[in-house]
Parts: C-alpha cells; sequence; structure tokens
C-alpha cells in the first residue's frame, strides 16, 4: 500500500534480510533495481557502534540489478551505515536468509539459551544454590565468549587453566555429539527445503 506505488522505473529497494524475497512472499516489478544490506547483528547495536565512530561486519548482495550499478548502491549505503568500518562480504539473498535462520535456530536463539537452562536445571535438580547455579551456568558465558571472540579459541585455551581446557574438550564432544550434529543437520534442511517457512507462516496465520 505504501511501496508498491512508487517503484516506478529505475528506482532501488533494499532489504536488511533476504527472507521475503528468498521466500517469494514479495513480488517486484523488473524495471528497479533489488539490493541486500544485511548487519551481523541488531540495529541497536549497529546504531551504538556507529555514534561511537565503529561499525559490525555484514553481507550485500544484488538479487536484481537493473540499472547496472546496483553492487555500487549496496556498497555505498553499506558505508553510509557504518557496515564497511568493519567489513561486507558478498552474498546472495538465498545464503543469507538460510545461514542467517540456522545461526539463529541452532546457536543464537536455540542452542545457547538451551543449553544454559538446561544446566542449570541439571545444577539444581542435583541440589545445588540457585545462586551458585546462575553464575556458572549464565553470568560467567560471557567473559568465556569475550576471551574467544577476541581472538579466537586457540587463545581461549591457553588463556584458561589446563583442567578447564582438558574438561572442555573431553566433556563437550560429548554434549555436541553426532546425534546433535545430525539434528542441526535436519534442521538446515528444513529450512533449505522451505519446510520451516511453511510452518512458522502457519503458526502465525494461526494467531501463534
Amino acid at each position: 500500500e505504501n511501496i508498491a506505488p512508487h517503484l516506478t522505473k529505475g528506482k532501488t529497494l533494499l532489504f536488511s534480510h533476504g527472507y521475503n524475497i528468498h521466500y517469494n512472499l514479495i513480488h517486484l516489478p523488473e524495471f528497479i533495481n533489488v539490493i541486500m544490506a544485511a548487519p551481523s547483528g541488531a540495529g541497536s547495536e549497529l546504531r551504538k557502534q556507529f555514534k561511537i565512530g565503529k561499525g559490525i561486519p555484514g553481507l550485500i548482495a544484488v538479487h536484481q540489478d537493473y540499472s547496472g550499478d546496483s553492487f555500487d548502491i549496496a556498497l555505498s549505503y553499506s558505508k553510509a551505515i557504518g557496515l564497511t568500518r568493519m567489513g561486507v562480504f558478498e552474498s546472495t539473498f538465498k545464503e543469507e536468509t538460510e545461514t542467517d535462520l540456522f545461526g539463529e535456530q541452532i546457536i543464537l536463539t536455540g542452542g545457547v539459551p538451551k543449553l544454559i537452562q538446561s544446566s542449570y536445571k541439571v545444577l539444581l535438580e542435583s541440589g545445588y544454590s540457585p545462586i551458585t547455579a546462575w553464575f556458572v551456568c549464565y553470568y560467567e558465558l560471557k567473559t568465556i565468549v569475550d576471551m574467544f571472540h577476541s581472538k579466537g579459541f586457540e587463545f581461549m585455551n591457553n588463556s584458561i587453566s589446563d583442567t578447564e581446557e582438558y574438561g572442555g574438550i573431553t566433556r563437550g564432544k560429548r554434549i555436541i555429539n553426532a546425534e546433535v550434529e545430525a539434528e542441526m543437520k535436519k534442521a538446515l534442511k528444513e529450512i533449505q527445503a522451505g519446510e520451516f517457512y511453511r510452518e512458522w507462516k502457519n503458526e502465525h496465520e494461526n494467531g501463534y
């Protein structure tokens, strides 16, 4: 209602996520550019970093290049919002959508929160105090993430005790085992085949 009437010849429609285009939820005319500049993080974090002269990395893609300079437009927009301060990398609407959904479900909003909740539950059910359990299962997570996020897993392992490193390597493989990896692959196939899209669409249409 608000955008389609104004999409005249040669204009550019820019997305920050490829979902609606990849799953054909929006049908667009052939006489416009369709591009993407996708920050690798939340909009609030993008704005926060921009205001202090920094940025976050991101992906850019061209789905439809009518004018012939769509890539340059995507790149210049990325510069304007601070993405190029950290780096932008060329992708596609398909790749950005499928990997973004996978990352959310398996790590960011699925795997990590569930791992925290389950480990906290195990300690409580084993008789440990909620405060102590909260420290080791929730609070300390940020410090370890900051450590390997800054310089990698090898740096993290060199910074922690040998006991921690050995316990993490040996028990970590038991927690994230072949069965877990098989579920990851299954979730990815559901995304690739459009099964998750249809499931979420049905959930939305039936009032959650």
